[in-house]
């Protein structure tokens, strides 16, 4: 057989929108690390980059296979030994057809689409750590990350990712359910959101929840990390069309609308109820409009990702406060932001999806009825219920094991030093640094100082 001659185009935007996913996990990092207190910093950011590395390697020995292979039956979960360490995949002859706009066909190489999708594995997981910042042992929350990743969001990837083509069998949210779900809603925000609560749940609240300050200790860095994520995310969302043609474009528009009337949202919210708008309501309100635009950003107009937008922003914002009611301790809000954000995003389709969209279908305001709102729920709810109970499982039995959590003085302490033997901002050496900096500057001047220190004293 003569092999499809590659579209360089297509391929070219393939590698750079992985590239740009890749991106988002080290912006996460970043966005997590700066919301968390001085002492926890670098045990954030390496829950982020310790997913990074793990699933990068799970997901070459049988990660893609399990999402991606033939299906072994009720379109639950792919053969995992089919693509085993990508076998058979490397060769140009080995080329993928799509057709996300039907005026445009885009033909790429079969590891240009595993590049892709391994980034979205790893950040998912990722994902879930901050749900448990500040108190979770950092061996353990690496075997948890690799279980995890192996028996739900593979499997899920494959229920909701992988559709059937020719000989080729998918899965079932993708195929028989035909909910939408475009770049993630389901398999990436509220997969990882209820995972982040049933690990909540597992590991208790952090000392001194609700009583001892735990604010962000730097909010450079969460802007910073926020910006990050939103420039990483065209790559997420556009992406997603695996082609670059009229579907991506209109997917980049939305992505970009939707984020900005939720940010706007949460900080309207905020003034409302707070009186102030802050650089943190911003930045998890941008966080609040990408997570809900992304499973539909294919099937709404503009002005649907607005409303999208608009709705996220202040519903995400009046949930965040969820874990004060309920009582759990949910430590950077994974919960507020990618589960309710999830939610509302996949529901969404079935309310404001325009068939004149790449997607092609009505939803309920435009005429559509209720069929796909239907869809969009059961499919919200199976990997809502899926994951919460298996979370649990592995959750419990690493934590009854292995221990999930620090004990109470390292915690007290400070869980880098205690978890990886560093501090993230050395402030003992910079003080010497500034005092013999001082000293050296001036007689007069170093005695000045020592006059100093010793009114201090006094």
């Amino acid at each position: 057989m003569t092999p499809l001659e590659i579209d360089t185009g297509t391929t070219a935007w393939i590698l750079t929108s992985s590239a740009l996913v890749l991106l988002m996990t080290p912006g996460l990092a970043l966005f997590y690390g700066g919301m968390v207190r001085a002492k926890s910093v670098l045990n954030m950011m390496m829950m982020s980059f310790g997913a990074l590395a793990l699933i990068s390697v799970l997901w070459v020995l049988y990660g893609y296979s399990m999402a991606f292979g033939d299906d072994k039956g009720g379109g639950l979960v792919g053969d995992p030994l089919q693509y085993l360490g990508l076998k058979g995949l490397m060769s140009t002859d080995n080329t993928v057809t799509v057709v996300a706009d039907p005026e445009q066909i885009g033909t790429y190489p079969a590891m240009a689409f595993v590049a892709f999708q391994a980034v979205f594995a790893i950040i998912t997981v990722a994902l879930i750590s901050g749900a448990i910042a500040d108190r979770a042992k950092f061996s353990t929350w690496m075997v948890f990350s690799g279980i995890w990743a192996s028996v739900v969001y593979f499997p899920v990837a494959h229920w909701v990712f992988d559709f059937s083509a020719g000989e080729h069998v998918g899965g079932w949210i993708a195929n028989n359910l035909k909910a939408i779900d475009f770049a993630g809603g389901t398999a990436v925000h509220i997969n990882a959101g209820v995972a982040g609560l049933a690990l909540a749940i597992v590991l208790g609240k952090r000392v001194g929840w609700r009583r001892d300050p735990m604010r962000p200790h730097n909010l450079t860095l969460v802007m910073i990390g926020a910006g990050l994520l939103w420039f990483g995310w065209f790559g997420f969302n556009a992406g997603s069309a695996v082609a670059a043609n009229g579907a991506a474009s209109t997917v980049w528009v939305n992505t970009m609308v939707a984020t900005g009337a939720a940010a706007l949202s949460w900080l309207v919210t905020e003034k409302i109820r707070d009186g102030h708008p802050t650089s943190l309501g911003a930045a998890s309100g941008v966080v609040a409009g990408l997570v809900a635009i992304t499973p539909s950003c294919s099937s709404v107009s503009p002005i649907g990702a607005i409303i999208v937008g608009l709705v996220a922003g202040a519903l995400c914002a009046v949930a965040i406060g969820l874990k004060y009611k309920l009582g759990y301790d949910d430590s950077l809000d994974v919960v507020g932001v990618h589960l309710v954000g999830g939610l509302w995003g996949t529901l969404s389709v079935g309310f404001l999806a325009n068939a004149d969209a790449p997607a092609g279908v009505d939803g309920l305001f435009y005429g559509g009825g209720l069929d796909q709102l239907w869809r969009q729920a059961v499919g919200a709810l199976a990997v809502l219920l899926y994951s919460f109970i298996l979370t649990l499982v592995i959750g419990f039995a690493l934590h009854k094991t292995l221990g999930f959590r620090v004990a109470e003085e390292d915690e007290m302490e400070g869980i880098d030093s205690t978890e990886h033997a560093e501090t993230g901002y050395d402030l003992g050496n910079l003080t010497s640094s500034l005092r013999g900096a001082l000293a050296g500057s001036s007689p007069r001047r170093a005695e000045e100082g020592h006059n100093h220190d010793e009114e201090v004293t006094a």
